[in-house]
């Protein structure tokens, strides 16, 4: 059942208009147990998009599986997805920097509070993100080291490659995953792919994740075989590799890869002059989660990053 949250009127005579899909079968109580899935956040972040049209097409293919309340928000920032922008079109306000929120706010303020409430009395959330343009990440949870011992269990079951604990991006405490953990909604924050594409492999992959987590949790009657376990990783843990010159990156791997120490990464190299600028060599064994996409990098650029400190035959 697709539903209007709200709509807010915006000066060029259109609307800002948020909706939600609920999907149950025939004879659940709008008081059963509840799973949210949530993307759309920042607009050049695709991925999540295939994960909601597969999983719900899964999930009513299925319909009879199903034991409680799924409700998927595809498009929480839907000026954004319309104009691929990672922000608020004419704002530049970054949406995941604005919850919970405020009924008496700005229009954006007021949006955060909306969704926040609406999410209340989910038994768990699952908020979905793609990278930027310019780097490429494998299928991974990101935890805030202080809802861990909450979250780990879950993570744990989303078939993806990789816990990152710790990691930055999810310790703000104005992002939608920090604000619902602390109002005790357990909230899990995916990454994967790129940034305004769509990776049907990893996209199936989280689809089967977020259906064994509904599995284990007694969403979902149907078991999902052949589900990852994920290594897990703290931020001292990961080493960075940046650009240390300004010139175009070439990568001597592949993405998802182990590699050894001194291993040669890749190289940047300065087209004009035909001559090699530097060589980036990995300083410790490991597992390259993030590696560079765009070829174009500037001093400080970010590389690649390496989960160090796990053995090649941990990650199936």
């Amino acid at each position: 059942m697709v539903k209007q949250l709200v709509s807010f009127a915006l000066p060029v005579g259109e609307n800002l208009t948020l909706m939600k899909n609920r999907i149950m079968k025939e004879g659940t109580k709008d008081s059963d147990p509840r799973i949210s899935i949530v993307t759309g956040i920042h607009g050049d972040e695709l991925e999540g998009q295939y994960v909601c049209y597969e999983l719900t097409r899964r999930i009513n293919e299925n319909l009879n599986c199903l034991t409680g309340i799924l409700d998927i928000y595809p498009a929480i920032n839907p000026l954004g997805l319309d104009t691929a922008s990672r922000y608020v079109p004419k704002s530049d306000i970054d949406l995941n920097r604005m919850f919970p929120g405020s009924k008496s706010g700005t229009l954006m303020e007021k949006l955060a509070a909306v969704v926040v409430d609406d999410l209340i009395g989910s038994d768990i959330c699952i908020d979905l993100h793609a990278s930027d343009i310019f780097v490429k990440e494998i299928p991974q949870v990101r935890v805030s080291e202080h809802f861990a011992e909450k979250l780990l269990p879950f993570a744990k079951l989303l078939n993806v490659d990789m816990v990152w604990m710790n990691a930055t991006a999810t310790v703000h405490e104005s992002t939608l995953a920090h604000t619902l953990n602390s109002m005790s909604v357990p909230t899990l924050v995916i990454e994967m792919g790129l940034g305004k594409k769509i990776n049907r492999a990893f996209g199936n992959q989280i689809v089967d994740g977020i259906l064994n987590l509904m599995h284990e949790m007694g969403f979902w009657k149907q078991e999902i075989a052949h589900i990852k376990t994920p290594v897990i990783s703290k931020d001292g843990q990961v080493e960075f590799l940046r650009a240390s010159t300004t010139g175009v990156f070439i990568p001597f791997i592949e993405h998802n890869h182990f590699v050894k120490k001194g291993q040669k990464i890749g190289e940047v190299v300065n087209v004009l002059e035909g001559k090699l600028e530097e060589e980036i060599l990995a300083g410790e064994d490991g597992l390259v989660f993030t590696l560079r996409e765009y070829p174009m990098v500037y001093e400080g650029a970010l590389l690649a990053r390496i989960l160090t400190g796990i053995k090649e035959d941990r990650k199936d």
